[in-house]
């Protein structure tokens, strides 16, 4: 085999619906301020029944399901999220106990907001090198959990949910190279620190860091792809907040591209952002089987991971 692919998606969503309204009887704000601010209209948030390893569960069932395999067919389980309040078991090892996966090899990885394009990419690895056959890779956050529900600048950002990708060996490559890094130097830039560990940002440097530096890596990982930005179908960046996604969408010349706009229904979902508005445009057909796909994504650590994908 000389690539991977991924071979289904899935996602989930908790039932419970927080809308723009609800949130301007609970802080100072209204509908108009967020939407004209982030762009967001509404989110889903789990309740105290609903871990994280739950909503990673479902997501990951519907993208065996999409595949027709099996859990016994797994043998990698990698989980991006940085919402994990127990150290261990950790997620991974957790989802493969609901799902019923037997022995695989099971790792969380924190990379925050890129998590799951960093998850891809190692996934990707392992089974080129022959060190996994079948990976079930998945972004999974509760971000409900980590906010201060009595700070607005925050608690109008986040959502919880959860995507997920099955990746296994193809003739052709499906994902294209990795092309990540960080600036650590500005890792204070968002962060879920403390004790009980609280979300927060500075809205202002992540902003600018993302629509002037983050462009020109975005189309480098193009390149890597034997690409260029207006052969791609399909653009999912991380769902952080519309004033940067249209922004830099645009700067990064996918001129013929359908861009995710999932962050308006879901908010911020942190890792599950990026695997559930892919989930989302596959299940609607706005992109197609073969189809090219740049997934970006960037911002905690002021990390960022993208790569083409073909589309399931």
């Amino acid at each position: 085999m000389n690539g991977t692919r991924i071979a289904a998606v899935g996602h989930y969503q908790p039932a419970k619906v927080l809308t723009n309204e609800d949130l301007a009887g609970m802080v100072d704000t209204s509908h108009e301020w967020i939407t004209s601010r982030v762009g967001i209209k509404t989110r889903h948030i789990a309740g105290p029944d609903e871990p994280v390893d739950e909503l990673a569960a479902h997501a990951a069932a519907k993208a065996l399901a999409a595949a027709g395999l099996t859990p016994g067919d797994i043998d990698l389980v990698l989980v991006a999220t940085s919402t994990a309040i127990d150290r261990s078991p950790n997620m991974a090892a957790r989802v493969a106990a609901r799902l019923g996966i037997p022995s695989p090899a099971a790792m969380d990885i924190n990379v925050v907001c890129a998590g799951f394009t960093h998850a891809l990419a190692t996934a990707d690895h392992a089974v080129r090198a022959g060190a996994a056959t079948r990976a079930l890779v998945i972004g999974a956050d509760k971000m409900s959990e980590v906010t201060d529900w009595t700070d607005r600048t925050t608690c109008v950002l986040v959502g919880d949910g959860a995507g997920a990708a099955v990746v296994e060996a193809a003739d052709e490559p499906g994902i294209g190279p990795v092309l990540w890094g960080s600036v650590p130097e500005m890792g204070h830039a968002v962060r879920i620190e403390g004790t009980p560990p609280r979300f927060a940002q500075e809205g202002q440097s992540v902003y600018r860091w993302a629509t002037t530096q983050l462009p020109p890596i975005a189309r480098k990982a193009c390149e890597k792809a034997g690409l260029t930005p207006a052969d791609l179908a399909g653009v999912v960046l991380h769902q952080a907040n519309l004033r940067i996604i249209e922004p830099l969408a645009e700067k990064i010349g996918a001129v013929n591209a359908v861009v995710a706009r999932d962050v308006v229904q879901s908010g911020n979902t942190s890792a599950a952002s990026i695997p559930l508005a892919f989930s989302k445009l596959v299940e609607q057909g706005a992109v197609r089987t073969g189809d090219p796909v740049l997934l970006f994504g960037f911002g905690g650590n002021l990390s960022y991971a993208g790569q083409v994908v073909r589309c399931p």
